[in-house]
């Protein structure tokens, strides 16, 4: 079984940072996103670097 969905951390304008599939950027969260990082191969790796990005301080935690 190959799973080609890919992952994105993108900043929402409240500052958050939300990790979503490639389906729900196109779909939901494109139009509100102000940045936008990715694409990871994996749901882990995705998680992985919003922790990193909220260490850096471009992320709030929730």
């Amino acid at each position: 079984m190959i799973n080609s969905q890919t992952w994105y951390v993108v900043k929402l304008p409240d500052g958050h940072c939300q990790i979503v599939s490639d389906e729900q950027v196109n779909v939901e969260i494109d139009s509100e996103a102000r940045k936008r990082w990715g694409p990871f191969p994996s749901q882990a790796e995705a998680i992985a670097r919003r922790i990193g990005l909220i260490r850096a301080g471009k992320c709030q935690p929730i």
